[in-house]
């Protein structure tokens, strides 16, 4: 697997476009296009949110349903959440316009949204935004690009990554693009992620590998405990790399898996250290668990605790924290048998082990705890299984963004 430059038009037959639509926000682009030249085969996860946007309700259809899919169009601003026959009704219109506008069936037509719960989509706009994503989108990596900001909603940069395989003698690539700051907690998390591929694969197999990889990438990260009512994962494969058919238990299928795996992992850790008000990437890793459920569990339970990600905004080594939150997280363990260690590119440290405190420097530990990328390190000492969330720490700031969001 090789790492590339680009996005969502990284491989081949992928075209994008940003656009300014004026849906909520103003002098900024807000509506993006995702097409493919080809029809694709389709795979997608979301929410696990009993209460599901529009844009999910109709995705789950079309992803579930339909033959193929070749375009997506996103908004930011409003969520198409809450707003019930009329928010469906307003997809459906979406899928109308880009249809005519593609020349697609409107059944190939996928539609996300962002923003605030509870307000109808200005279809007017969307539909104008849709005319002009049509008529401006391009295969060239800034057309990625500007596709990946225009769905930004209080993220504070844009996210996108790519990587190419090869099959047979022949180049894949794999491409995505996400947004997502706040109302993040695993079990798909509001976070948007598209992946376009110009690989050769079946549907089955494509969902298979993205229904196994969101398990240890999209689902495990979170910032604030909030699962989004939006959340969707979208996969695009349309075949143009012509390489021979990626069949299960091959070589090929592992280095697909990778790449893919690749992609999302990078997506999902832009996420999380792109929280809302954040200052540093928390990473929580377990090694010697029982069980890869067990593993899950517990560095979920330390990446999701307010008083973890309040000591990570503190650059305070205070291990009981962490050690509490792997109390709660429904694991059996020894606690006399864990051991903690705070890790960054400032060296790394061990606060705890035996049941109590290790000889440490606090100020040494501080040190450590003041990188914009820090991990703290759990040894359970109970098996062989490991396991790595991500989220970020906690600021004064994400309590001053959400308190304004719709304002």
């Amino acid at each position: 697997m090789r790492e590339i430059t680009g996005g969502v038009t990284a491989a081949k037959g992928f075209e994008a476009a940003g656009t300014e639509a004026a849906i909520k926000y103003h002098n900024r682009k807000d509506m993006a296009m995702i097409y493919s030249k080809r029809p694709c085969v389709l795979a997608g996860t979301f929410t696990s949110n009993v209460v599901k946007a529009a844009p999910v309700l109709w995705d789950k259809k079309v992803v579930e349903e339909s033959p193929y899919g070749q375009a997506i169009i996103i908004n930011a601003g409003i969520a198409n959440a809450g707003t019930g026959k009329e928010g469906y009704e307003y997809c459906l219109r979406t899928a109308i316009k880009t249809s005519e506008c593609l020349n697609i069936p409107k059944e190939a037509v996928l539609v996300a949204s962002t923003g605030v719960i509870g307000m109808q989509l200005p279809i007017d706009r969307i539909e104008a935004g849709v005319l002009k994503l049509s008529e401006e989108k391009s295969d060239a990596l800034e057309a990625g690009t500007e596709a990946a900001a225009a769905i930004m909603t209080t993220d504070t940069r844009l996210k996108q990554a790519a990587a190419e395989i090869t099959v047979g003698g022949v180049t894949v690539t794999l491409g995505g693009m996400s947004k997502g700051s706040g109302m993040i907690h695993p079990n798909m998390c509001t976070m948007l992620a598209f992946v376009t591929t110009d690989a050769v694969i079946s549907k089955e197999l494509l969902t298979k590998a993205v229904k196994e990889d969101v398990t240890d990438t999209y689902n495990m990260i979170s910032v604030d405990g909030d699962t989004s009512t939006n959340d969707t994962l979208l996969v695009m494969a349309n075949g143009m790399a012509q390489n021979p058919e990626i069949k299960e238990g091959t070589p090929e299928y592992e280095a697909f898996k990778e790449a893919l795996h690749y992609v999302n992992e990078t997506l999902a850790k832009m996420m999380a250290g792109d929280g809302e008000g954040a200052t540093a990437l928390y990473e929580a890793k377990v090694i010697g668990a029982a069980t890869k459920e067990d593993a899950q569990k517990l560095s979920k339970s330390m990446v999701g605790s307010s008083l973890c990600k309040a000591a990570i905004y503190g650059h305070d080594a205070n291990w009981g924290r962490f050690l509490c939150a792997l109390g709660y997280a429904g694991v059996d363990f020894d606690p006399e048998k864990t051991e903690l260690f705070f890790e960054s590119r400032a060296g790394k440290i061990q606060v705890y082990k035996a049941g109590m405190t290790a000889p440490y420097s606090e100020e040494e530990a501080g040190r450590i705890l003041s990188e914009p990328e820090v991990t703290v390190l759990a040894d359970m000492h109970m098996g062989n299984e490991t396991a790595t969330a991500w989220g970020c720490d906690l600021t004064y700031d994400y309590v001053k963004i959400n308190a304004d969001y719709r304002s």
